[in-house]
Formats: C-alpha cells, sequence, structure tokens
C-alpha cells in the first residue's frame, strides 16, 4: 500500500500572521516578513506531525492510494481521515492496463474516524492478480485555516512554537510531543486494535 500526496497546503492557507501572534514577534517593522520561510517550515512540520499522530489530514488536499488487494470487498476503509470526496477509483493490471470504475459503482461512507469506500452492490471491484487499485480522494477539515477544529488548530501553532523555540536543540527524544499538544489531540487519534489498525 503506498499513500501519495498529489496537492499540498498553498503557503496563503497557513497562518503567518497568528504563528507570529502566537510567537509574541514584533509587528509595524519593515522586514517583518524576514522569518515568513523559517515561520512557514515550522507549521508544515507542526501540520505533518500532527497528521503523522492522528491520522487525520488537517488542510484540504488531494491524495492518491495504491493497493494490491481490498482488506474487506465488501467496503475498504481508506488511510486517512476526513474525506470528503472520491475523485476515482482505477484497476490496473500487470499488463499496465487502466480500467477507471464508473462512480456508479462504488460510493464513499463519511466518517469523522474511518470512512470506507463502498460497493453500491455486493463487493467492490475485483483487483487482478498482480494488479493494483488506485484511489483517488480528497481529505481534509478544510481549505482554509478557519476551517479546522479549534483545538487542532491551537495544537498545530503550540507544535509550531515548540519546534521553532527547540529548533537548535539536538537532544530530544525522536518522539517528544509537548504535553499540552498531546493532550489536544489525543481525542482525535485513531484506536488500534489487536496489534492492528482499526481503519
Amino acid at each position: 500500500m503506498m499513500l501519495m500526496e498529489e496537492t499540498a497546503v498553498p503557503l496563503i492557507a497557513l497562518p503567518l500572521a497568528e504563528f507570529r501572534t502566537h510567537l509574541r514577534l514584533g509587528t509595524g517593522f519593515a522586514d517583518d516578513d524576514i522569518q515568513d520561510q523559517v515561520l512557514e517550515s515550522f507549521l508544515r512540520a507542526a501540520l505533518a506531525g500532527i497528521e503523522g499522530r492522528t491520522g487525520k489530514v488537517l488542510m484540504e488536499r488531494d491524495f492518491s492510494w495504491v493497493l494490491q488487494a481490498w482488506r474487506d470487498a465488501g467496503g475498504q476503509a481508506l488511510p486517512v481521515a476526513p474525506v470528503s470526496a472520491v475523485l476515482s477509483l482505477s484497476l490496473r493490471n500487470r499488463a499496465d492496463e487502466v480500467e477507471v470504475i464508473d462512480p456508479a459503482h462504488y460510493r464513499l461512507e463519511r466518517d469523522a474516524h474511518r470512512p470506507v469506500l463502498r460497493p453500491a452492490g455486493t463487493f467492490l471491484p475485483a483487483i487482478a492478480p498482480g494488479g493494483v487499485a488506485e484511489i483517488v480522494f480528497r481529505a481534509g477539515y478544510g481549505a482554509a485555516w478557519g476551517d479546522l477544529p479549534a483545538d487542532l488548530a491551537q495544537a498545530v501553532l503550540m507544535l509550531a512554537a515548540h519546534y521553532y523555540e527547540y529548533r537548535h536543540e539536538t537532544g530530544l527524544s525522536g518522539g517528544c510531543m509537548p504535553f499540552g499538544v498531546a493532550s489536544l489531540i489525543e481525542r482525535y487519534r485513531t484506536v488500534r486494535l489487536l496489534g492492528g489498525s482499526a481503519r
């Protein structure tokens, strides 16, 4: 299975002004934007960190997911949430021949934690031996910063500030997540069952 990000969060959607305020950086100077590139990098890193911990896509963008077999042909759980639309489903065989599946044959079952691709009938289209299915979908809470739940938006700012404040620190452990951030994102985390994913 391989999940690929097809579109990126545009710079205009990132809350640079809010982040500057959060950091209490000075304003009103001619070089106010001198740190924008650094602030952008920490915001993107914080977004990625929180998305990785929660399995939730914060800012809306498109993804493609390639898999060799359905976990359940009666409904395949998607790898991230929330998903707003399935844009396409296609099957590719060993000979690299592609069949685009008519959207009438499948539907999206929306869920805040476990969105599922469901067949219109009994089963999803069969994946040929040695072939793959590719699902292209749109995920995220919205295209604008204001579309995020307030607690997740605050967690991003807090984590980005943590990265900014400790940018020269190399002694922090790999799994370091500030307590305030961890507590804000806890309810969004996907529950793992029996050693596997609930997804």
